[in-house]
């Protein structure tokens, strides 16, 4: 892997200079940026792959919803549509992609749109919604859209100071990228992190005093769900099942649930899954449950029997710095509104 990441650095050095000239071009205003008379708030990352994105836009939902009127947008990573899409009470996982899906379900107060060009989606909702707020999924590197508010998540264990630009590691853009964050959020985490790991990360991230730092960890749910009844963890945690993971960095989730003798099935991230996908899944399954997370789940729902088909919600912890987030995003967004 070394040898390789050597092999691959001088076209990272070329792909850095890139997306640092990009960069630098639109701090200056050469190339245009859109910014919008209402709080929009983006959330997202360095790297490529799985920092728990999800679960941070959730919580901002709970945390925003009951006072105003919230819409998502994301660009609908592999969805079978294209263009600005609304979610409605005919949208599916194929329509809008498995995470603006999820938020559809399991937030009916809120609007969810989908659309790779996050200005016009931005403009198509002020047009056809007029929400309050508006939160970019997975839009830190959208520069066409000056967001309000930047909130950065990187991982406890693959945090962006240690890693490389592509193609020899996974950062979208150098680390100097992390400076339009106002709040970074290390994601992940063991729910034990001391004080003096803390301290030791917030060193090797050279946070600036204007940003906040947090620390968050996965909660796993005590129960999981089908469409018709939900079962304690702890009654299936001993008991035969078939595990099933479409993710990005599936172990903390099998491992949550795993047993000896359950049977294990990975896919790649985002996955659409086949006809023989479902066919292998069910003979592997035999009539055991067939557990999976809830981003699979709104991609294998009506496939599997919902009987045997239950997922396992997430959402993110705070283990220290959630006041100040709170107290940050609820000021941002009260000021902005106050400025309309």
């Amino acid at each position: 892997m070394m040898l390789l990441r050597k092999i691959l650095l001088p076209f990272s050095v070329l792909y850095g200079l890139i997306t640092s000239i990009r960069n630098f071009l639109f701090d200056k205003g050469i190339f245009k940026s859109y910014s919008f008379g209402l709080p929009v708030i983006a959330v997202g990352n360095l790297s490529v792959g799985g920092t728990g994105k999800t679960p941070l836009i959730e919580y901002l939902i709970r945390l925003l919803s009951p006072e105003y009127q919230v819409a998502t947008l994301s660009r609908g990573y592999k969805r079978k549509s294209e263009g600005f899409v609304l979610a409605d009470e005919n949208s599916d996982a194929a329509l809008l992609g498995d995470e603006p899906f999820q938020f559809y379900k399991k937030f009916p107060n809120i609007n969810v749109a989908v659309d790779a060009d996050r200005r016009n989606g931005i403009e198509r909702l002020l047009e056809i919604t007029r929400p309050e707020i508006i939160l970019l999924d997975d839009a830190y590197q959208h520069r066409k859209v000056r967001a309000g508010f930047y909130i950065l998540l990187t991982a406890y264990g693959d945090l962006y100071v240690n890693d490389f630009i592509l193609p020899a590691g996974n950062l979208r853009e150098g680390r100097s990228g992390a400076e339009r964050a106002g709040i970074i959020v290390v994601t992940k985490c063991p729910p034990n992190l001391s004080a003096k790991e803390q301290y030791d990360i917030k060193r090797k991230l050279k946070i600036d005093l204007d940003q906040k730092l947090c620390f968050t960890t996965i909660a796993y749910d005590t129960f999981v769900f089908s469409e018709e009844s939900q079962l304690a963890v702890s009654e299936i945690k001993d008991v035969d099942k078939l595990l099933l993971a479409g993710i990005a960095k599936p172990e903390p989730f099998f491992a949550y649930l795993q047993s000896d003798n359950d049977v294990v099935m990975t896919f790649p991230d985002h996955h659409h899954f086949t006809e023989k996908d479902i066919a292998e899944i069910k003979n592997k399954a035999q009539d055991k449950k067939i557990i999976t997370t809830e981003k699979d789940f709104v991609r294998l729902k009506g496939k599997l029997p919902d009987s045997q088909l239950f997922y396992l919600p997430i959402k993110s912890d705070f283990i220290s710095g959630g006041d100040d987030f709170d107290k940050t995003i609820l000021n941002y967004v009260g000021k902005s509104s106050r400025n309309r």
